[in-house]
């Protein structure tokens, strides 16, 4: 019997449920059999979990990421090319996903357990919150240009305690406006994550003291911190590359493996656990150290190093350190915790033209001591000073105080020199002073090359009577910026840090990084 047009139907609806139905029942039956093959692919480790969303956050497809990771690596400081990878047990972020000049993700909500794990914290950044912190940066910006026009030699603006004038400073108008605009918007968010002593602390006596001091200042909370941080300008990593040395470090070893994984572990513990770091690829935050290894160190994280705001005594050209994204603050050897000894003879009592003792710390210190040791009285250059010589009494009663570079270029001896009076000679290559952005140092401090430094003498003898006293006057104005207070007061060494970033951050634009 010729089959009908139903008959039909129901025979091609039969093959096709059939076809359907036999693939379900196969890969049920090999699910029974081999469960596992199905939970190791599903169950990844987090770190290749963390990948995967980050691609997606960022918007990379699979062969963008692929390559990222084959080319990112930065050069280390005296030893191998070394291409970060997150340690096999760190919870994690892979840097590759947001390498310089990759896209940004957009701004996220992130949930995160706190330390107990009872209660979880959100943390969002809108754009409209960016919108509002952009704005108020751009009308800062805005102010700063208006008051850089001004080109007079002391600031139009009102101040109860103290009013920038003089040619210590490159615009006086324009540092008075931005650092009320500072006080008045500046915020900072200091991460807690971290145990002491390696992070959140740090020496407030010695050489390292201003790493330390500055932390501390930062941890009390007293100005600028904020504990929220969608108010916040620009994020806090409080670690201590002096700490690190300490505790990570066996001395002699050479092997700084241990310091490595602790800034990995750290930053890859920020981007997953806040947004902020991926928002900005690092960007608007900062770091700060007074160790000589602080520039290798942040190496370890090529966005710490090539992206992030790096505030540094060793603010060396040479390694890497960049004027437009990088600060430098002084070097401050404080053998208690306060300083002592301000001031010095007067002009005309100052019987020795130049003076410096030191150790014989690298090569421009070599070159000083075999061109002048012992030679001339009016350069006295000792590695060892004679039984009974007082090297504070040295500083104040000489005209001009030697400043060489050391194994790295920064020396207490430039605040030393100036909390003594007297002029400061730096002798370096590849060194940026601190707080050059404001202040003008060729106004107060004389600048050798390492190559002239037989021809000190004739460099000094040539600057007039009247010239040196103009310079020594402000050496006592530019003091105050250098000077060590607890607690901070306003335009001391703290704030002028302070400032350092925050113009720092009035060069980044969060949106153009999110394009």
């Amino acid at each position: 019997m010729r089959p009908t047009r139903k008959t039909q139907v129901f025979s091609t609806s039969s093959i096709l449920v059939g076809l359907l139905v036999i693939p379900l029942v196969v890969f049920l039956v090999i699910f029974l059999i081999q469960p596992t093959a199905f939970s190791s692919s599903s169950s990844s480790s987090p770190s290749s979990s963390l990948e995967t969303t980050g691609n997606e956050a960022a918007g990379n497809t699979s062969s963008s990421s692929s390559s990222s990771s084959t080319s990112y690596s930065v050069a280390l400081s005296r030893e191998e090319t070394w291409q970060p990878q997150p340690p096999a047990q760190a919870p994690l972020f892979t840097f590759s996903n947001y390498q310089r000049g990759a896209p940004a993700p957009a701004p996220q909500i992130f949930a995160v357990d706190d330390d107990e794990g009872a209660n979880k914290t959100v943390f969002m950044r809108s754009s409209s919150q960016l919108d509002r912190l952009e704005a108020s940066l751009g009308r800062a910006r805005s102010s700063i240009r208006e008051a850089a026009k001004v080109r007079n030699k002391t600031s139009t603006h009102q101040d109860p305690d103290y009013v920038p004038r003089g040619p210590i400073y490159r615009n006086p108008n324009a540092f008075h406006r931005s650092y009320l605009e500072m006080e008045k918007l500046f915020k900072i968010y200091v991460y807690e994550e971290g145990e002491v002593p390696i992070f959140h602390d740090g020496p407030c006596r010695s050489i390292y003291s201003s790493e330390g001091r500055f932390i501390h200042e930062m941890e009390k909370g007293n100005m600028y911190r904020t504990r929220d941080p969608d108010k916040a300008l620009v994020y806090f990593l409080p670690f201590s590359v002096v700490r690190m040395v300490q505790y990570l470090y066996m001395p002699n070893s050479n092997d700084r493996h241990g310091m490595k994984l602790a800034i990995i572990d750290y930053v890859n513990l920020i981007a997953q656990k806040h947004p902020f770091w991926n928002r900005s690829l690092g960007a608007d935050h900062f770091m700060l150290s007074c160790h000589d290894w602080a520039p290798f160190t942040t190496s370890f994280v090529p966005l710490l190093f090539h992206k992030s705001i790096r505030v540094l005594c060793n603010a060396n050209t040479s390694e890497g350190f960049n004027p437009s994204k990088d600060a430098s603050f002084p070097e401050i050897n404080l053998k208690t915790s306060e300083m002592s000894g301000l001031g010095g003879q007067s002009p005309s009592t100052r019987s020795t033209l130049a003076f410096f003792a030191g150790r014989l710390h690298g090569h421009i210190r070599s070159l000083l001591l075999n061109e002048w040791k012992g030679k001339d009285q009016d350069v006295q250059v000792y590695d060892q000073l004679p039984r009974g010589v007082s090297y504070e009494k040295m500083l104040k009663g000489s005209k001009f105080c030697l400043c060489p570079s050391g194994y790295e270029v920064a020396s207490p001896r430039v605040v030393e020199a100036i909390y003594a009076e007297c002029i400061p000679v730096l002798i370096s290559d590849g060194y940026i002073p601190p707080f050059s952005d404001v202040l003008d140092w060729k106004s107060f401090s004389v600048q050798v090359p390492v190559k002239n430094i037989s021809d000190i003498k004739n460099i000094l003898m040539s600057i007039s009577s009247r010239q040196y006293l103009r310079m020594q006057r402000r050496v006592k104005q530019v003091q105050r910026h250098f000077l060590v207070n607890g607690p901070p007061k306003r335009y001391d060494v703290f704030h002028m840090i302070v400032h350092s970033i925050w113009l720092r951050r009035l060069n980044i634009r969060i949106q153009d990084l999110l394009t």
